[in-house]
């Protein structure tokens, strides 16, 4: 090999002249913030453009989603961020539904001025059968809610006189401004979607502050949270309230949607559903009681139409697959997808070093 040769220099390294290092933390969070407001305008644009698409009874089953999902949030600050299980969120939606639905047929309210006293009752109520979280947790927690859901309901059929009983109770129907142009429909839709828009930052707002860390601190180790002067009881009092006050509006939206309540719509099953919803979405989501409504609405419609006499089984099967698949909801295997995501795209980045550059002695 020639002196000429000895001496050349080795080809450049691809990364030469760079130093590999991480993409700078106010870059990523400008981007993520970039993703974030695109999602909220295409989310936006294809919220306000659906009642426009779609028929009446498709309106109506979206109008479904929205006051379930504002029932299924109450149901997820309660259990998801404060790990208090409760069976009997069903009854705080009759609540919320025969308050409406008494103040408007019987008393000539306007719906949208019954929904702060539904809120109101529903608070109270919420409170005192939170009393008991204070002594018991777990399934005696639970136990003692599906008690008070089963109550509420022999009330409803006691006092008939005044709810309607089995029979129901029909209500006049929501009355829609001339101006709007809109339908029945889709005007209580745009309604609907702007108040639940409105708890789900309120509750999104209350899991970031303070309130919400000292929710999450009870729910991991109660012990811990007492000593670092979390007072238990109020918290625990609160969230029950709160909980079921989302839970009051939402029975008060469905008959804004549906003009009729009855004692057989509040039983255990509703109580079940809101849970299946939350377990469905992921329960300590804030965006996964979307998720969840949207499945206990359309998915068994779905599974009716593959095969109406194994509807119930596809169902059953379908909730079966995803709680093995995603044990912690839809919406939380979103997450880990993303983290997953996040974490591959940045290693090269970070980890990336260049090798050592070629030796021309040894060539």
């Amino acid at each position: 090999m020639s002196s000429e040769g000895l001496m050349e220099e080795p080809p450049e390294a691809p990364w030469a002249g760079e130093t590999p290092h991480a993409e700078p933390a106010e870059t990523r969070n400008w981007k993520l913030f970039a993703v974030k407001v695109v999602l909220v305008i295409v989310a936006a644009i294809v919220l306000y453009q659906l009642p426009l698409y779609y028929q009446e009874f498709r309106v109506r089953q979206f109008n479904e989603v929205i006051f379930l999902s504002v029932a299924v949030l109450g149901l997820g600050l309660l259990t998801g961020f404060n790990g208090q299980i409760s069976i009997g969120h069903g009854a705080f939606f009759g609540i919320g539904a025969y308050t409406t639905a008494i103040l408007v047929a019987d008393h000539g309210w306007s719906y949208l001025a019954t929904f702060p006293v539904a809120a109101v009752l529903a608070f109270v109520t919420g409170a005192l059968v939170g009393v008991p979280a204070l002594r018991i947790k777990g399934l005696y927690l639970a136990l003692t809610t599906l008690a008070f859901a089963t109550t509420f309901t022999l009330l409803i059929k006691k006092f008939s006189s005044i709810t309607g009983g089995t029979q129901g109770k029909v209500v006049p129907r929501f009355q829609v401004p001339s101006w709007s142009n809109l339908t029945n429909d889709q005007f209580i839709y745009y309604l609907l979607l702007l108040m639940a828009a409105a708890l789900f930052v309120l509750a999104r707002n209350l899991v970031k502050s303070r309130v919400g860390r000292a929710l999450i601190a009870v729910r991991d180790n109660e012990v811990a949270a007492e000593v670092v002067g979390v007072n238990l009881a109020a918290y625990k009092v609160m969230t029950f309230g709160l909980s079921a006050a989302f839970a009051g509006i939402a029975g008060s939206m469905s008959v804004m949607n549906t003009p009729f309540v009855d004692a057989n719509s509040f039983t255990i099953t509703k109580s079940i559903e809101f849970l299946a919803a939350l377990v469905i979405g992921g329960a300590a989501t804030i965006f996964g009681p979307i998720v969840g409504a949207f499945f206990v609405v359309f998915v068994p419609e779905f599974s009716s139409d593959i095969n109406p006499a194994l509807s119930q089984v596809i169902y059953g099967g379908l909730l079966i697959a995803l709680m093995l698949v995603l044990p912690g909801g839809i919406i939380g295997g979103l997450k880990r997808l993303w983290a997953f995501v996040l974490r591959h795209v940045r290693k090269p980045a970070a980890g990336v070093s260049p090798p050592p550059a070629a030796d021309p002695a040894a060539a």
